[in-house]
This record gives C-alpha cells, structure tokens and sequence, in this order.
C-alpha cells in the first residue's frame, strides 16, 4: 500500500489522522462528506487550502478521523494533516507548503481560567463604593 499515506494534523484541542489516496477528489471526514459534517462553507474552504494551494484539488481521496475541540479546531487539524500526507506525496511540495504556512502547528491553547476573575483575563466589575 505504498499509494496511500497517512499524516497526524492537531490543532487546539483537536487531533486529525488523514489518509490521503490517489483519487478523484472524494472528501471522507468521520464516515460522513465533507459538505455533512463541516456544514459551514468556510471550514469547507479551511480543509481544501493545502491541496488548492499546490494545485492538487481532485487527484487525491481524502478519509479523516478528527477527534475533540470544536468545529475550527477541528477543520484546522485536517488541513494540517493533509498538508503532511501531500509532502509525503512529492518532497518538493514540502517549501511551497511551508511558505504557505500549512506545515507549522499552531501553538495557541485556551488560557485557563483565574480563580477571583470571571474568565482568564476578565474581572469582575470592579466597585469603588
């Protein structure tokens, strides 16, 4: 099975693994297509990003298990995942994925909550009198 990869995308909370197979385009994510189970157009947009970006929109089958975090986070680590498998695909696609900023994992987490504040950073209102 050497024609088809498999990569790891995460973002926030959430973590994707993605297969990606020489196909015509057939988008998979958790047993459901893609236009199901992001049913928001643009974390449709977010997904298709890499394979639009090295021009490779319907040469590839896509199958996704996506797990936790919400719907962003989500669309997020497919994109990354799949930006994995297509360096896997041809290495020379690995600088024009980079520039495009596809394979860098995006650090950023939920602050936690402080205890005395309403949220990580809010306050409570603060009364003079």
């Amino acid at each position: 099975m050497s024609n088809r990869y498999y990569a790891t995308g995460r973002r926030k909370t959430s973590v994707a693994r993605v297969w990606l197979a020489p196909g015509s385009g057939n988008m998979v994510i958790n047993k459901q297509p893609i236009n199901e189970y992001f049913r928001r157009k643009t974390l449709e947009l977010i997904v298709r990003q890499p394979l639009e970006h090295v021009g490779m929109l319907g040469k590839y089958d896509i199958l996704a298990i996506v797990d936790g975090g919400g719907w962003s986070g989500q669309a997020g680590a497919v994109k990354m995942g799949i930006a994995r498998c297509l360096v896997q695909t041809d290495e020379k696609l690995r600088k024009q994925l980079r520039d495009g900023g596809f394979l860098t994992r995006d650090s950023r987490e939920v602050e936690r909550k402080k205890p005395g504040q309403k949220k990580a950073r809010k306050r409570f209102q603060f009364s003079k009198r």
